[in-house]
């Protein structure tokens, strides 16, 4: 059977690195107060003039060499984004021509925070069904263009950055040892909108918008619904949660990580977290901390990782696979 092989991993930060102490110069908070509550110390900032897809193609690029591919290879690119380029097209596309790859399926998915699940989901439709020979995944977001920076409950949980992966079908056993995507759990409880939501769009006042949230409500629902999805997304892949090697959650908040790890009874040794120096990235983040755990030789090839994510809508989702 054909199964989507994760062949290449690609992040990319902007330069500027925005503390905690310099948040404090413009907001009423302290380096003590966020890390107490967050777990972080620091994020990026895109700089002026630097579009999403700069950042998406970054990582794209950094994604393909690290698969041993050019963007001539690319036949589908899927993008997931809650802060585009332009109302549209849709960055995917915008992706595409960036970065010289010929025609293809091209598109976004707006699943917020849990939008590279979602995504990655939607290429294994392609992919393991040999639709798709070289598809780029990607989680890119400038989360910082949406903060109200009058609220310090929100302006500081928020960076910008992308990730990438290249997946390329691969056969395999249909066994849990294949390499490749080997099981999801996706959802979404649009009841919950009020929680996390952004106050602006096209076709209501044809504003932007700012982030509005109610972090005890989506701490609590996040701990919950998350691992249930992990659960659930394990039981897809037949196999215990006992046997990953890697719990690679969206890095939203430090102690969301350590209550999803403790109510599933996985070892803090096993979490990838970044939070601290990333920030929440969005859908960037579970790509973004990916690629550091392969960079400094935490994640090796053959061992089984377990991804999550929850953003607003609210939406939900893990997913397992075998780098």
């Amino acid at each position: 059977m054909l199964r989507s092989v994760v062949t290449g991993v690609g992040g990319y930060l902007p330069e500027e690195v925005v503390t905690n102490h310099d948040l404090a110069k413009i907001v009423d908070t302290t380096d003590a107060w966020i890390v107490e509550r967050t777990g972080i110390r620091q994020r990026h900032r895109a700089a002026p003039g630097q579009a999403v897809s700069d950042l998406a193609l970054i990582a794209a690029q950094r994604a393909l060499q690290a698969a041993g591919r050019t963007p001539v290879d690319v036949d589908m690119i899927i993008v997931g984004t809650t802060t585009p380029d332009l109302t549209f097209p849709a960055v995917a596309t915008i992706l595409q021509r960036k970065l010289g790859a010929p025609q293809g399926i091209a598109f976004d998915i707006q699943a917020v925070c849990s939008g590279f699940v979602y995504a990655l989901s939607t290429a294994d439709g392609f992919v393991a069904r040999g639709r798709s020979r070289c598809a780029l995944v990607i989680g890119a977001e400038t989360m910082t263009r949406l903060m109200d920076w009058t609220d310090r409950g929100t302006c500081v949980l928020f960076g910008d950055g992308a990730g990438a992966v290249v997946l390329e079908p691969g056969q395999g056993e249909g066994t849990t040892a294949d390499r490749g995507l080997l099981g999801f759990a996706l959802c979404a409880d649009g009841g919950k909108q009020d929680l996390l939501y952004v106050d602006g769009g096209v076709s209501t006042d044809g504003k932007v918008g700012k982030l509005r949230m109610q972090g005890n409500q989506v701490f609590r629902h996040a701990v919950v619904n998350i691992s249930e999805a992990v659960r659930a997304a394990a039981a897809d892949a037949g196999v215990e949660v006992s046997e990953v090697d890697w719990f690679i959650p969206h890095q939203a908040n430090q102690r969301i990580l350590e209550g999803v790890a403790r109510r599933l009874g996985i070892d803090e040794k096993k979490v990838i977290s970044t939070v601290a120096e990333h920030a929440n990235t969005s859908a960037a983040s579970i790509p973004l901390a990916l690629d550091q755990g392969l960079r400094d030789g935490r994640i090796k090839p053959g061992q089984l990782l377990l991804l999550e994510a929850m953003g607003g809508g609210l939406t939900w989702g893990a997913c397992v696979l075998r780098l």
